[in-house]
């Protein structure tokens, strides 16, 4: 940090003053009242359905999941077919454009001008997917299938359902001409996941008016979790781990198969990954995962609760930090830096010995740590020099955002109505989002998203990605209902 701090003084400042203001913030929140429940699924909140908002929002999210948005296909058939449901739904070509660098990967935004002179607030979400090989899907991935109250399908989850979510209030408020008391901008992005031309950098880089906002909220971060059938929590993301990968190679002389020899790339890296998958980075902790743990405590009984209060003391319990990171797979990666072995590849032949073998390790960075510290531990862990460990770009930290206050209010005021016995918690997301981006271009970010998920069997990323129809009906009327409290002209705001 030090270091960083004597390169980029500026920059350092000014992400040292955005980590004051978090801590400001969170100091205020640990004032709050704490709640002491987590409620079942249960009947889902009453939805209004006199609107057609809900059957509009399920329509939108069919479209988008049976056009193919994955790397090899772009975006741009997807953002066409979502600007003509608006423009169907009342909205001026003026208001709807198509925009990016290339032609197969074209950005939707759409600006609703308001009547105010309060800076505008960006919504944001991605119509792009990850690939969907079919081996393990139940069902087509690029069919939206209803089984058993859920929505199956590649995007239901990341980030389609976000998508369908704003395009509908969108029109809903249109109908009921509504006119917000500021500008409200939504962007429906391309490339998120992966691929040559990520939406929010290329409007960062080149349409500034569109990014002169106020905040930010990403529909793609944050979030309401379930556990076995519980809904245990609603986040704000206020900060992200880094994503960085590594290519590890090593290589060998190879030889006919028939005559082996000791010297195997295949199995000096096998070894190598075994070593990989029994290291534990060292535990860290910062005001946002304290202040997560000391809220998610009130919610749980006996142990776990007392291993949540001992991790968010100062100095933290490690030995209650291993024993949550051994029990759940979210808090392992809250608590520290993580790394996975993602792919494989070696050889070239059946009947040769293998000249080389690869893996890449896909790491998530705890802020703080830096990527040189990352590869060295990698590299010590591995301890065989023959094993290259190769950096796949530099894993740029981002800056923790400081909680809007209004948008706090207003999600605490929905939530509690809602499901009066759950947390609102501030949250570092382990995964990457597009947050991290404006974070850097000096935007404040906030991951807000009123549809509760399971976060170990929706399975974004994998096969039979699922959503909880009942869960997207009521994160599309909290979404609604958001939209229009912070589109208030400023003297309602306060």
């Amino acid at each position: 940090m030090t270091s960083m701090c004597l390169e980029n003084a500026p920059r350092c400042l000014a992400r040292l003053t955005c980590a004051a203001g978090l801590a400001a913030s969170l100091l205020a929140l640990s004032s709050l009242t704490a709640v002491t429940a987590a409620t079942e699924a249960g009947p889902p909140h009453a939805v209004d359905r006199s609107s057609g908002s809900e059957s509009l929002a399920r329509a939108l999210l069919r479209e988008l999941v049976e056009i193919d948005t994955t790397p090899a296909h772009g975006c741009t058939k997807a953002a066409e077919a979502t600007s003509t449901r608006l423009r169907d739904g009342g909205f001026a070509d003026a208001e709807v454009q198509l925009l990016g660098s290339r032609p197969d990967r074209q950005n939707l935004v759409v600006r609703v001008r308001g009547s105010g002179t309060d800076k505008p607030i960006l919504f944001i979400a991605h119509l792009d997917v990850v690939d969907a090989p079919r081996e393990g899907w139940h069902s087509d991935p690029f069919r939206l299938t209803e089984r058993d109250g859920y929505f199956y399908g590649r995007g239901v989850g990341d980030n389609k359902s976000a998508a369908a979510q704003l395009v509908a209030n969108l029109i809903r408020l249109r109908t009921e001409r509504f006119t917000p008391g500021r500008d409200l901008i939504v962007a429906l992005t391309a490339d998120e996941e992966a691929g040559p031309a990520n939406g929010l950098l290329w409007l960062l880089a080149n349409r500034s008016d569109l990014m002169d906002v106020a905040y930010c909220l990403n529909l793609d971060a944050g979030g309401g979790y379930m556990e076995k059938g519980k809904r245990r929590r609603l986040t704000v993301q206020t900060s992200e781990k880094t994503y960085l990968s590594f290519r590890l190679r090593t290589q060998g002389e190879g030889g006919h198969s028939s005559l082996p020899t000791t010297d195997n790339p295949i199995y000096r890296l096998a070894a190598g990954l075994t070593r990989i998958a029994s290291h534990s980075f060292p535990f860290r902790f910062n005001e946002t995962t304290r202040e997560y743990f000391r809220r998610i405590a009130l919610t749980e009984t006996g142990a776990r609760a007392d291993d949540l209060r001992a991790v968010a003391k100062d100095p933290p319990d490690l030995a209650a930090a291993q024993r949550l990171a051994a029990s759940s797979v979210l808090y392992n990666s809250l608590l520290h830096t993580t790394c996975v072995a993602t792919r494989l590849s070696a050889g070239h032949a059946d009947n040769a010995l293998p000249q080389s073998a690869e893996a890449i390790l896909n790491c998530r960075v705890f802020p703080g740590d830096t990527a040189e510290f990352v590869r060295q531990t990698i590299e010590e862990v591995l301890a065989d020099p023959k094993i290259e460990v190769i950096p796949l770009g530099s894993g740029r930290p981002s800056p923790a955002s400081p909680l809007v206050p209004e948008v706090w209010a207003a999600v605490e005021k929905l939530s509690h109505a809602r499901w009066p016995e759950i947390p609102v918690l501030p949250v570092m997301d382990p995964w990457s989002s597009d947050s991290a981006k404006l974070r850097r271009a000096g935007i404040p970010t906030l991951g807000v998203n009123g549809t509760f998920g399971d976060i170990e069997l929706g399975n974004p990323h994998g096969a039979n990605e699922r959503l909880s129809i009942a869960a997207f009906d009521e994160g599309t009327e909290f979404l609604y209902e958001l939209m229009k409290i912070l589109a208030r002209p400023a003297a309602e705001r306060n």
